[in-house]
């Protein structure tokens, strides 16, 4: 699959690098272009530092490039304390293991005798989870800084949205613009009390349905047309060429006029207006009568909801004059009844928003989010089974003795029994978890979540919960279990000492996992045959319009974070608790999680686009989760010195614990707060950079909306640099060594360090009186009669159409055409009449 992605990346530049010239994109938004050979793009390649995805794309992506460093660093570190003390130990244990089991826990013989050997296994752990626990709260204090550093810069600051909160679960009498004034006084600038828009957005999709039918039946009419043209020219020569020109065509004739000259009325496009016994009508008139009648309609329900003439729902946006004001309301009890007004959000993008849901009252929130999570719970515990089943598979001869009629599996060949053992049990795996993601993103929206981003973090909760349960704890002792079922049937006492001495024995299953992730995943997330395919062949055959073509050609595939960081989380997580019971798992978690790194820097530079935001929040999310691993190894570490009676290190372990309890309660009650609010003292930081970007190192400058027109260029990749475009003078300390940098992440990761990061002229954040009113309005309200887009031809029918149907829908045949075999095709190279720009809410 790597040299199928080498060889195709040269010639298949929109599946490989369309980040590098997409019309569509913004010019600072694109990734400088790669050589094209097989392999002198790597050195380009590595010049480009992850803070390029931080400052041209989304800091949930630059934050992903960063988990998957850290997991790796955590890792290689491991491999670094554990291997030159762990090796030797257990190699040398005396309990007459073979091949890669010699190297595990296992291979250490229980016996007072070996209780030495138990207490390095004991103090490695220490060492290593101790170093692990310094490395979150690093990241944590790395998080916070370079959130409050982005949020607070102009390039955030000046968003509306970061001047937005959403408050849900208003009661009645609150839905009152008045009354919401008086709570606010003069920081409130603008609101907007959503609006039940169960019945409009009925007849806006029907408004939509009709045009984008009527679009296709255009289209069509003048496919025909073209077609009969062509046919023509091949029968007819030069005399049929000036008949085909157009030139004669009367633009204000009878409709259809035109492509009359080529088609037989019977061949217009049609349908019936109900399935098989429905009336056949020409689709097109019947289109233009329908969009006569609806947009009327469509315009008189949006003004209504406009005015406020219509039913309220339970949720407010509030828009505030800064960025501080809407933090102040954000962090204020807003109601004094409880959970009322509450929860409230900021930073809410109106594309993001959840609409339906923000109908949801207070008692009804407690009542979804107590179905959703049981509903998940359920789920694991009914999911079990199908995993159970799948991870037994990686013990044939355990199963075998287990059920006897299956002995036919160790008859066939021995290479292809070793990929059905190997490797098949993780393939499959990963196909059964691949029907997750989309029950628990519909669980996570139907408890209420608000926005898109919202969801994320909820299915994040889920999807690692299912990710640690299923895919590592199930899968474990079933294998573990699979192992030495028929010695516990036969003898129950012994369960607990069989499954301790079987369970370093389970790693081998997740060695071969981590080659499959490695490897495999890696490889196929850069081939991404599928969605090769998906483009070349279903898009000559869906794409009937010049709408879908450039739909098709102009949208990147998107990331959902929720589901992918617990997939990378959770491999560090079975690294972390197999690193003191099978450290040379952590040489195979290493490599892996480098390759996954690799592939998923080259696809978030070059293919990937970030259509939801979480303003990093995904990352602290998966930072906690973390530390299942390591209370994970705890445990099993103290359950093993339990059955090997090594009273000693259990103690020690059990210690630890208890350490590692009083740190993380610690490092949450400092870390928490500063999540999801903004401190007031950063508003005088922020005061005092900008002063510098002035000139100004003696005073403090207060100015709002500061933005420059400079692109951003590449630099190199070290934290403490700044981006070309800022004029911020370089940090206010001496560039540290790596050890420095790491011991005090306080000093070198601080705010002043990080707001360096920030890009300063990315993006113009000027909204005009339109967009600035319709933000918040349900996109029912605001919705515009979509604009028609059908290809321009050489008998003139395409113009003919439009001077009848723009009377009803506006249309435009601009920048679409035939080629000379008849080949629709669109200007790649322009922006289509239907592009939107982009708006940084």
């Amino acid at each position: 699959m790597t040299l199928a992605f080498l060889c195709l990346r040269r010639t298949q530049k929109r599946q490989y690098s369309p980040r590098t010239y997409l019309s569509t994109l913004r010019p600072q938004e694109r990734t400088p272009p790669l050589p094209s050979g097989l392999f002198n793009w790597l050195g380009a390649f590595n010049k480009i530092p992850d803070s390029y995805v931080l400052n041209h794309q989304s800091i949930d992506g630059y934050l992903l490039l960063r988990f998957l460093k850290i997991a790796t660093v955590i890792c290689l570190v491991g491999c670094l304390i554990t291997w030159p003390i762990l090796f030797p130990v257990n190699a040398t244990g005396g309990n007459n293991r073979v091949q890669l089991d010699i190297l595990t826990y296992s291979n250490v013989a229980p016996g007072a005798g070996n209780n030495p050997r138990y207490y390095a296994h004991c103090f490695v752990a220490w060492a290593y989870l101790g170093f692990i626990w310094y490395m979150i709260m690093r990241e944590m204090i790395y998080y916070i800084n370079l959130r409050q550093a982005y949020l607070i810069s102009p390039l955030y600051a000046n968003r509306l949205s970061s001047r937005t909160v959403l408050f849900s679960s208003v009661p009645g009498d609150y839905l009152d613009e008045a009354k919401l004034r008086a709570m606010y006084g003069k920081t409130c600038k603008n609101l907007w009390i959503a609006t039940d828009c169960k019945a409009l957005q009925k007849l806006v999709d029907e408004r939509d349905k009709v045009a984008f039918m009527l679009e296709g039946a255009e289209t069509k009419l003048i496919k025909l047309a073209n077609k009969a043209r062509l046919k023509s020219l091949k029968k007819g020569g030069a005399h049929h060429e000036e008949e085909s020109a157009g030139n004669n065509v009367d633009m204000g004739g009878e409709s259809g006029s035109a492509a009359a000259r080529w088609i037989q009325p019977k061949d217009r496009p049609t349908h019936r207006l109900k399935p098989i016994i429905g009336k056949k009508v020409d689709t097109i008139n019947w289109c233009r009568a329908e969009l006569e009648r609806l947009i009327p309609v469509v315009e008189a329900e949006q003004a209504k909801h406009r005015a406020g003439d219509a039913k309220f729902v339970s949720s407010v946006f509030v828009e505030f004059y800064t960025q501080g004001e809407a933090q102040a309301a954000f962090q204020t009890t807003a109601h004094h009844l409880p959970l009322h007004m509450s929860p409230r959000f900021i930073g809410v993008n109106p594309d993001e928003v959840i609409w339906k849901n923000l109908r949801i009252k207070w008692w009804e929130r407690i009542l979804r989010n107590a179905a959703t999570i049981a509903f998940v719970v359920v789920l694991v515990i009914f999911w079990a089974i199908p995993v159970a089943v799948v991870a037994s598979i990686s013990n044939i001869n355990a199963l075998t003795d287990m059920v006897p009629f299956l002995h036919f599996i160790l008859n066939i060949p021995p290479v292809i029994l070793g990929v059905v053992q190997g490797l098949l049990p993780s393939v499959l795996l990963a196909v059964l978890m691949a029907l997750l993601p989309i029950i628990l993103r519909f669980m996570a929206k139907e408890g209420g979540m608000p926005s898109l981003a919202r969801i994320e973090l909820r299915t994040q909760n889920f999807y690692f919960v299912f990710q640690v349960i299923q895919v590592f704890l199930v899968t474990t002792l079933a294998s573990a279990a699979s192992a030495v079922v028929t010695k516990i049937i036969q003898s129950p006492t012994d369960a607990p000492s069989l499954l301790a001495t079987s369970l370093p024995l389970a790693s081998n299953f997740y060695i071969s996992y981590f080659l499959v992730q490695g490897l495999t995943i890696a490889s196929g997330a850069l081939l991404q045959i599928v969605g090769l395919i998906l483009f070349k062949v279903l898009g000559k055959i869906l794409d009937s319009t010049p709408r879908k073509m450039y739909k098709r050609f102009s949208s990147l595939t998107g990331l959902g974070w929720g589901t992918l960081f617990p997939i990378y989380t959770n491999l560090l997580v079975i690294a972390i608790t197999y690193s003191t019971i099978a450290p040379l798992m952590l040489g195979f978690a290493t490599i892996g999680l480098w390759l996954l790194y690799f592939a998923t820097r080259y696809n978030l530079l070059f293919v990937y686009n970030a259509n939801i935001d979480t303003k990093g929040l995904v990352y602290p999310r998966a930072l906690q989760q973390i530390t299942v691993g390591i209370y994970l190894s705890i445990v099993c570490m103290i359950g093993l010195f339990g059955v090997s009676k090594a009273a000693g290190p259990a103690v020690l372990m059990a210690i630890f614990l208890v350490g590692s309890i009083l740190f993380h309660v610690s490092l949450n009650s400092a870390i928490d707060p500063l999540l999801y609010t903004l401190p007031q003292s950063l508003d005088v930081e922020e005061q005092s950079l900008l002063a510098l970007e002035d000139g100004n190192t003696n005073g403090y400058t207060k100015r709002e909306g500061r933005v420059s027109n400079s692109d951003a260029t590449l630099k190199n990749g070290n934290d403490t640099t700044h981006t070309a475009g800022n004029d911020l003078p370089p940090a206010p300390h001496k560039k540290p060594n790596i050890i420095t940098k790491w011991l005090f992440p306080n000093k070198f990761t601080d705010y002043q360090t990080l707001r360096r990061l920030v890009p300063k002229g990315f993006a113009e954040i000027e909204y005009s009186p339109e967009i600035e009113q319709n933000a918040y309005y349900n996109p029912a309200v605001a919705s515009p009669t979509p604009l028609l887009w059908i290809p321009r031809d050489e008998m003139g029918v395409s113009r003919q159409e439009i001077n009848h149907t723009s009377k009803v829908i506006p249309i435009s045949d601009e920048l679409a055409f035939f080629d000379e075999k008849g080949n629709m095709k669109w200007d790649e190279d322009e922006r289509p009449p239907i592009y939107r720009e982009k708006i940084y809410y």
